[in-house]
This record gives structure tokens, C-alpha cells and sequence, in this order.
């Protein structure tokens, strides 16, 4: 298990962590973060940028790349929205340093329509050309499409953890890597996403599991992470990508800030996956809504026991599809790129489906009235040096 140990604050205890992460060395930094309509990714921002000022750690060099989006259908006030944010988060950061933005979209000037996956495949690459020389990089997924921050995330960690299984890997040659998230899990709820799109959209790096032919003979293990109004990108991916023999292991948020909002999902889903397709309820999973790490590690290890116990059948195919809040589905991204196979002679694939939705619904008053928690994962660099004494 790579993160064992790990780094994980919330709230105020985020600031010293910060002062400790950042004292005493030069600083070549790039924060990534959504050009999106989420408020909280402003923030996010403005405590950073504020941490900083006050502890004035020697930065030689400061990039804010902002990835936007093409492709979603917006109310006009989502749309103003969503410029705002782009205007205030440049001017937070501009005591730092400069602003580039980057656009994630289906099409591409002067070309053909692509697909939403090579589109995806085709962005983070692009996102992954202003990682040079860094000793910090920061993924803000406040405002980031959940298929954009796993991208960018998983992408990210492959490029500093070429291989897993080396020693001292998470050390990562001293690059500090920490995805930072506004987390506020009934907001989320809010956020209604509807009319998901018929093209099945794969994260970069976890798609062979589906498409390679010679892993179709292979058992499949479905792992739906539930969030609430997610029945139709649900019902998507299983139509497209899940036979009708899958082992079905719905995971649910608990333990919750709301105690009752594990049993909602389970009503909310119970047509899909307990009607239809007769899913037992001993094949449920807990996640821990807040806690990144405890929800990576309860996947992670039931992704290991059902390799283990399907070898005798030759191999098996191990699908996530999240659907739930932020947290969970970056604890879930962790599991994943620790479960991806060093290469296609392995007995397991890992694939990420998702439906992606075509518009995004909320009342811009909900986005300004919500008071998340920051949150902050630490991942690779100087805290997981196992030369430090």
C-alpha cells in the first residue's frame, strides 16, 4: 500500500502545514486549478495565496494554469459565473506569478470533431507540458469536472511515480505534489447533473480493462461510487460497459456528516442495481464521505481480494465508476492508480468509466452560500522522505 502513511489536514490545521512545507528552500511552484463556476476554488486560492504572503518562503518561480472547459451546456448565469472566477483567481494569484489557461473541449479548431476521451487524453498532456523543473505542484479540483481532476491527478502521479514499486517512491526526487479541494459534500448534492452524454468517457491510462480483447473473457468487478442524482449516469454506464454476469459492488458514503444519506442512495439506486440486476446487499461497500485516504484504502483492499480470488479463473477486470463527492472520488483515483498494471502481461485490468453529463444545474445562491472546509492531501515529496531522520 503506497500511502500507508500519508499527509492528509483539514481546516486550520492546513496552515502550519503549509509554514513546515514551504520554510527554508526555493520554491518553483504551478497550481492548477478549474476555470469553472465553483466559488470554492476562489477559496481555496485566497487562503494559499494568504499562507504564503504571511510566511514569505523564497519562491523563484510561480505559474497559475487555469484548465477550462468546452463542451457543457451553462445557464448565462453559470457563464458569468464562471468568467468571474477566472478574473478573480488570476488576480489572487498574480502576486505570485502569471497566468496561463489551457482549454479542455471535443473539438479542436480547423479539425474534426474528437471523441470526449482523446479530448481528455489530449488536454492533460497538454497540462503536462508545464510540469518542468518544479519543486511544488498544486491540483486545486474545486472547480474541476470530476473526469478532468482524475485525469490530471492520476497523469501527474504516473509522471512523478514511474514506478511503484521502488523504493522510497513517494519521495518522488523532493517534488511536493498536494491536491487541494473545498469540500462540502450537501453542495455537491446540489449540483445536478443531467443528460449524460451516450460516448462513454475513460480516464487516460485506465481504459485497456474495456477495450484490449484479449482481457473480454475475463470476469468483471463494478465498483459505483453513489452520489445523490447520479441515476442517469449510472444507468449509462452500465448499459455500455457492464455485462449483465458482473459482480456489482456498490460503494456508499458513511460513515456522513448526514447519517441518513447512505439509505437515501440506496433508495435513489435501488431500481438499477438491486431490482434489475439483483445486486446482494452483502456485495455493499462503506466509504468514509471526509476522509480521502480511508475511502482509497477500504477500495484498494477490495480491489486486491477479488484479484486474488479471480486468478484461478486466469485474470480480472476491475471497474470504478465514480459518481460521489470530492473526497471519496480523489480516495478512489488513489486506489486506482495504485491498482494500475505496469503493463498488459498482468492477470488484472483497471478501467474508469464515466457518462459525462452535457449540462450542470445550480442556483448560483448555493454556490456563494456554501461554507466548505479545505481540504489538503499531500502525496508525494519532502514527507515521504525515508532518508529524513
Amino acid at each position: 500500500m503506497l500511502w500507508q502513511h500519508y499527509v492528509f489536514r483539514r481546516g486550520q490545521e492546513i496552515h502550519p502545514t503549509w509554514d513546515l512545507l514551504f520554510e527554508h528552500r526555493p520554491t518553483r511552484l504551478l497550481y492548477i486549478a478549474g476555470l469553472g463556476f465553483d466559488v470554492r476554488a476562489q477559496a481555496v486560492m485566497r487562503a494559499f495565496v494568504e499562507n504564503l504572503r504571511e510566511a514569505r518562503p523564497v519562491i523563484e518561480q510561480a505559474n497559475l494554469l487555469l484548465v477550462g472547459f468546452t463542451g457543457y451546456e451553462l445557464s448565462n448565469e453559470l457563464r458569468e459565473q464562471t468568467d468571474e472566477n477566472g478574473r478573480v483567481l488570476a488576480e489572487l494569484f498574480k502576486v505570485l506569478g502569471d497566468t496561463t489557461t489551457v482549454s479542455i473541449g471535443s473539438s479542436i479548431p480547423g479539425e474534426e470533431d474528437i471523441s470526449a476521451s482523446t479530448a481528455l487524453r489530449l488536454g492533460t498532456e497538454q497540462a503536462l507540458t508545464h510540469l518542468d523543473q518544479q519543486t511544488d505542484v498544486v491540483l486545486d479540483v474545486s472547480s474541476l469536472p470530476r473526469v478532468v481532476y482524475l485525469a490530471l491527478m492520476t497523469a501527474i502521479l504516473h509522471k512523478l511515480i514511474p514506478n511503484k514499486a521502488a523504493p522510497n517512491a513517494l519521495f518522488a526526487n523532493g517534488v511536493n505534489f498536494q491536491v487541494l479541494v473545498a469540500e462540502d459534500a450537501s453542495l455537491d448534492a446540489r449540483i445536478r447533473s443531467e443528460d449524460p452524454s451516450n460516448d462513454l468517457i475513460l480516464i487516460p491510462g485506465f481504459s485497456s480493462a474495456l477495450h484490449a480483447e484479449s482481457f473480454q473473457d475475463w470476469p468483471l468487478v463494478w465498483f459505483p461510487i453513489l452520489g445523490e442524482n447520479k441515476v442517469g449516469q449510472l444507468q449509462k454506464v452500465m448499459g455500455l460497459a457492464i455485462p449483465p454476469n458482473a459482480e456489482i459492488c456498490p460503494v456508499l458514503p458513511h460513515p456522513s456528516r448526514d447519517p441518513r444519506r447512505a439509505d437515501r442512495l440506496l433508495g435513489e439506486y435501488r431500481q438499477p442495481l438491486f431490482d434489475a440486476r439483483q445486486t446482494p446487499t452483502t456485495n455493499i461497500l462503506l466509504a468514509h464521505e471526509s476522509h480521502p485516504f480511508e475511502a482509497y484504502r477500504q477500495l484498494l483492499s477490495a480491489m486486491m481480494r477479488y484479484r486474488e480470488s479471480m486468478q484461478i479463473m486466469g485474470g480480472c477486470r476491475l471497474v470504478v465508476t465514480p459518481l460521489a463527492s470530492k473526497l471519496i472520488t480523489l480516495g478512489a483515483g488513489l486506489a486506482c492508480f495504485e491498482m494500475r498494471p505496469p503493463d498488459m502481461n498482468a492477470d488484472f485490468g483497471v478501467a474508469i468509466p464515466y457518462a459525462e453529463p452535457t449540462r450542470y444545474v445550480v442556483s448560483v445562491e448555493a454556490l456563494r452560500e456554501s461554507k466548505p472546509e479545505i481540504s489538503a492531501l499531500i502525496l508525494t515529496g519532502d514527507a515521504y522522505d525515508d532518508r529524513a531522520p
